[in-house]
């Protein structure tokens, strides 16, 4: 009977070494002081060692934390009182090999009492093809973002181009009546002139006269607005900052408008102490040139045009109102579009760069442009710029 008990114990172990020296994982059993006392052939080759020469071996030298400042050794040295538990979670855990180079592993602990002895059992798994899977799964995933990106790049690249070609066919097309209709009304006024060489005919040779200077400055008006939105798209405009009387400016570009204004129109002001400001005078006198421009454009004969000039806020705010035929309200929301001309303007000239190119010169000096209008009944634009005052 004690024989045959004695066969089965040793039957037992033999299954048990069996199992051990061939499970497909890594099995360390240490003691109480960290130290190995059974190691299997996967755990050892993980190490890149022979089995016997890892046996007393401090299982904390063998294993490393890919974190800075982190040490294994808190996790595996209290080997005492070994809980059921994995290690190093959320942690990079690599076995230290012979030859110096790392293997990536995770870890479980374990326990069983051999005599009255508790030993820890590290159950250890080689996680490097995981790791290499992963790495060419992030790689493969960044190189699908990039992709996305590129293709996003290329779809912005290809609908600016689109735009570009939508903006060139419109420039031509408008390029071609606005500087047609002018042109036109000059050879027709230039050729009638010629018939007229007696003093009866001295007015209509004066309305034939003005026919020509208001299409030649229309002209000059078409290209100064190309001139200049090609001077901002190749970014070659810049503030010149310089103290000037922003009051005395704006009266002067009045002065200037009163001879060709429709007929009946007028101007009034009404406008802050005479001021000095720090800022670029150039360009403040383009804005309010072209705000008073349109306003008279589209404001039929014998309306008011109103400015107003005030300080507000440590900045200058300049309001141009007119009585005119107003902004479509389903036309508001595009009106500083390049090329863009309200449904309603009808027969009057323009290019629908004017309010671009003055939203883009407040820009410029820091500010911003707002307007209310109303069908029928007018607009107000107000320009607001931050300025320093003197």
């Amino acid at each position: 009977m004690e024989a045959s008990k004695s066969q089965a114990v040793l039957e037992s172990e033999s299954v048990f070494r069996t199992l051990f020296d061939n499970a497909s994982i890594g099995i360390v059993a240490v003691n109480g002081k960290g130290e190995i006392e059974m190691i299997n052939m996967n755990g050892a080759k993980l190490f890149g060692h022979d089995q016997s020469e890892l046996i007393g071996e401090k299982i904390a030298t063998l294993i490393i934390a890919s974190a800075p400042g982190f040490e294994i050794h808190p996790h595996v040295q209290n080997f005492d009182k070994p809980d059921i538990r994995p290690i190093g979670v959320d942690l990079d855990l690599c076995a230290k090999r012979k030859d110096g180079s790392e293997t990536p592993i995770e870890i479980s602990l374990g326990n069983y009492v051999v005599e009255h002895e508790t030993l820890a059992v590290a159950f250890i798994c080689d996680i490097s093809k995981r790791k290499e899977f992963e790495k060419q799964k992030e790689e493969y995933l960044k190189g699908l973002q990039e992709a996305e990106e590129h293709a996003k790049e290329l779809e912005n690249a290809y609908r600016h181009e689109q735009e570009l070609n939508n903006l060139k066919s419109v420039f031509v097309s408008l390029a071609s009546h606005e500087f047609r209709t002018p042109l036109s009304t000059i050879m027709s006024s230039a050729e009638l002139l010629t018939r007229y060489n007696s003093e009866e005919y001295a007015e209509r040779k004066g309305k034939h006269l003005g026919r020509i200077k208001s299409s030649v400055k229309n002209l000059v008006n078409i290209l100064d607005d190309f001139l200049s939105l090609d001077r901002l798209e190749q970014g070659k405009i810049e503030p010149d900052l310089a103290e000037f009387n922003i009051v005395e400016t704006i009266n002067n570009l009045v002065d200037s408008f009163h001879p060709i204004l429709k007929e009946g129109q007028t101007i009034s002001i009404e406008a802050c102490e005479a001021t000095t400001i720090y800022s670029d005078k150039k360009l403040i006198k383009n804005i309010v040139t072209n705000l008073i421009s349109n306003a008279s454009k589209y404001s039929p004969d014998g309306e008011s045009i109103e400015i107003n000039c005030e300080i507000q806020n440590n900045s200058i705010v300049i309001s141009v109102k007119d009585h005119g035929i107003g902004i479509p309200e389903e036309d508001q929301t595009n009106l500083f579009g390049s090329f863009f001309r309200a449904s309603n303007v009808g027969n009057i000239q323009g290019t629908g760069l004017g309010l671009n190119i003055i939203k883009r010169y407040t820009e410029l000096l820091g500010g911003g442009i707002t307007f209310s209008s109303s069908e029928g009944e007018g607009t107000t634009f107000s320009v607001r710029l931050p300025c320093e005052f003197s």
